[in-house]
């Protein structure tokens, strides 16, 4: 090997060693970031639990059950919520910041036109988690409470059954308080990620990846994957799966016709440019 092949190497290493730098400082800050916001939500997780637990009280005091205590089945487990609500908490509050790190360190490789594309979908994308994570907050947890809280029945002492038969057994709900968090959460998560769809096919429609005629041609198959989605992301119950399956198939039209104004949008643009011939396209109609 010569010199000259020598220095070719060397000079065609500098951009990926200064590319795999600039990632690590990035991926730094955003760790910091987030442990920032694991120690903030760590220090104020009580009012944060009571806030997640807000749907669960305001169903039972509309059963009439005053008391809305959950329980720690386990010693430790009143330090593990602690943890999950921080880790949870740490992501919500570093999102913007670990954004901004991505916009960072993936704009400079971009063109302008690239940049203004790219940009709305970062916006985008954390905008309809929360819509969805709020979603799920407000409307969804409350129905799905309310149904589980329905198979509670209050028990009789012995000797004042019907007819002086023995008692009736009570069930009450008491719940633990990390298995009511990680209820919760799932569903923030799973609604969250769901309305991502629209941002990500249509993303993958500016790509060219996808387009609207081909996600309407598999809408059937798109049915069955979100009965699917529903029937797995959410607890067992017909209401809770029935809003899942209509809002995420919602979300598949709209992302149909997302797509579909990328593509005029697209054809528009080659036509001003001279790509695209209206002659040609009557010709092959």
């Amino acid at each position: 090997m010569s010199a000259s092949d020598d220095y070719d190497i060397d000079d065609s290493s500098a951009p990926l060693i200064e590319h795999l730098a600039e990632l690590r400082t990035r991926l730094i800050h955003s760790v910091i970031a987030f442990i920032i916001g694991m120690v903030i939500c760590f220090t104020v997780w009580n009012p944060i639990f009571n806030f997640l637990t807000e749907p669960l009280c305001s169903a039972m005091a509309e059963r009439g059950q005053e008391d809305c205590g959950l329980i720690l089945i386990k010693l430790q487990e009143g330090f593990f919520v602690a943890i999950s609500i921080s880790l949870l908490g740490g992501l919500v509050l570093g999102f913007p910041f670990i954004s901004y790190q991505l916009w960072r360190f993936v704009a400079p490789g971009l063109y302008k036109n690239e940049k203004g594309a790219f940009l709305p979908f970062l916006i985008s994308s954390p905008a309809m988690f929360f819509l969805g994570a709020s979603f799920a907050f407000y409307v969804v947890t409350p129905l799905a409470f309310d149904f589980f809280l329905g198979f509670q029945q209050a028990g009789t002492l012995v000797g004042e059954g019907p007819d002086g038969e023995n008692g009736i057994a009570a069930i009450a709900f008491q719940g633990s308080a990390q298995e009511y968090l990680s209820l919760t959460i799932k569903f923030i998560v799973a609604f969250g990620l769901c309305f991502q769809l629209p941002v990500l096919l249509t993303l993958m429609g500016k790509a060219g990846l996808v387009s609207s005629e081909g996600l309407g041609n598999v809408r059937k198959y798109a049915v069955v994957a979100i009965l699917l989605l529903a029937a797995l992301v959410t607890p067992p119950d017909v209401i809770t799966q029935v809003i899942l399956f209509v809002v995420v198939y919602g979300l598949y039209e709209i992302s149909i016709f997302l797509v579909r104004r990328v593509e005029t949008k697209r054809d528009e643009k080659l036509r001003e440019e001279g790509y695209f011939d209206d002659e040609d396209e009557e010709d092959l109609l």
